[in-house]
């Protein structure tokens, strides 16, 4: 129990500056924080906080053993809210980051009942299609859409998303319908004019140029072999994906205002189906090229690579899985979007 003390006085004082604002805090005279903190560096036989009048810092093993301290702290609290009266507790402050345009709609609607569930976390959410580096602006999670660049950050996958193209009915029949992706060359594209998943182009399979021919002697082996085939083992074998940069006058950065240029009939768009399975429902727009539709990327929940994540984290983490992996979710919102 000293050594948890003294570890929870050491945290307090590194995050709050200082010793006075960590007795404050707790309560005490400044003097017993100075004691802890000079136990525990004797038990330790380092140096971890070089004070003076005027300001305190870390040293290196400081600040390594901060990030220790805080885990096991964390670890704690944890083990101690998950045997409490009333089952799994969780508290303090989530801060979490989502595209704009998907968190509108299926990242925000989603923090009453996720707090109905956990009242006690409190939570901030950041709505920017940048992509924001979670570890150097002290976020918790993030929900991403599409391809993932390599990153050190852990990625769990919540649920498919497919892209398409579509166009409403009256630009189609004035500007003709394209039979391929390379006829997309010949109408107004709508474009993102920045996005990290987009910097390769619009994603497409089509049928591979040659197929290499099979050795002298396998022709059984190779029918056996595609007789066994699935429809989706077929399409690979027989594809192949490209990305395709398409042109137009009109690009922009916000994927809701390229939403409302296609529905105004203005061209084509490459958009998500959570954003445009309504429309297409309803008759507003018509997917073209959908022989050539690329397999689904995905919709992912990212956070920074650590052995134990704190609780708010995983319920939350936890919570999108549940929800996004229902289909009875992505059905209600398509019924009740405005």
């Amino acid at each position: 129990m000293d050594k948890l003390k003294q570890m929870a006085t050491f945290v307090s004082v590194a995050t709050r500056g200082s010793l006075t604002a960590a007795a404050s805090t707790e309560g005490v005279a400044t003097a017993i924080i100075g004691r802890r903190l000079d136990a525990l560096e004797a038990r330790l036989g380092v140096k971890l906080l070089v004070r003076t009048t005027r300001r305190l810092s870390l040293t290196h093993e400081g600040s390594a053993f901060l990030e220790d301290c805080q885990r096991v702290l964390a670890d704690v609290a944890n083990a101690e809210a998950s045997v409490s009266a009333g089952g799994v507790k969780a508290s303090g402050h989530l801060r979490i980051t989502a595209p704009a345009g998907f968190g509108r709609r299926h990242v925000a609607p989603l923090v009453a009942p996720f707090r109905a569930l956990h009242p006690e976390v409190t939570l901030s959410l950041n709505l920017s299609d940048r992509v924001v580096d979670l570890a150097a602006e002290g976020y918790d999670c993030a929900v991403r859409v599409g391809d993932l660049p390599d990153s050190s950050l852990v990625s769990l996958r919540l649920a498919d998303n497919r892209r398409l193209c579509v166009a409403t009915p009256a630009y189609l029949a004035r500007a003709g319908v394209p039979e391929r992706p390379s006829d997309l060359n010949h109408f107004e594209c709508l474009t993102l004019s920045s996005e990290a998943s987009q910097t390769r182009g619009w994603a497409f399979r089509v049928p591979k140029v040659a197929l290499q021919p099979a050795p002298k002697g396998a022709e059984k082996d190779s029918q056996k072999g595609s007789q066994k085939d699935t429809p989706l083992e077929e399409q690979q074998r027989t594809t192949e994906l490209v990305h395709f940069k398409p042109a137009g006058s009109l690009d922009c950065s916000d994927g809701h205002v390229l939403h409302d240029w296609c529905l105004a009939g203005l061209g084509i768009a490459w958009r998500s189906t959570w954003e445009v399975a309504q429309d297409i429902a309803e008759g507003r727009l018509v997917e073209v090229l959908a022989d050539f539709s690329a397999p689904p990327n995905g919709i992912y929940a990212l956070f920074p690579q650590r052995k134990h994540l704190p609780l708010r984290v995983r319920l939350w983490i936890d919570f999108l899985k549940h929800t996004y992996g229902q289909e009875a979710y992505w059905r209600a919102q398509e019924l009740t979007r405005p």
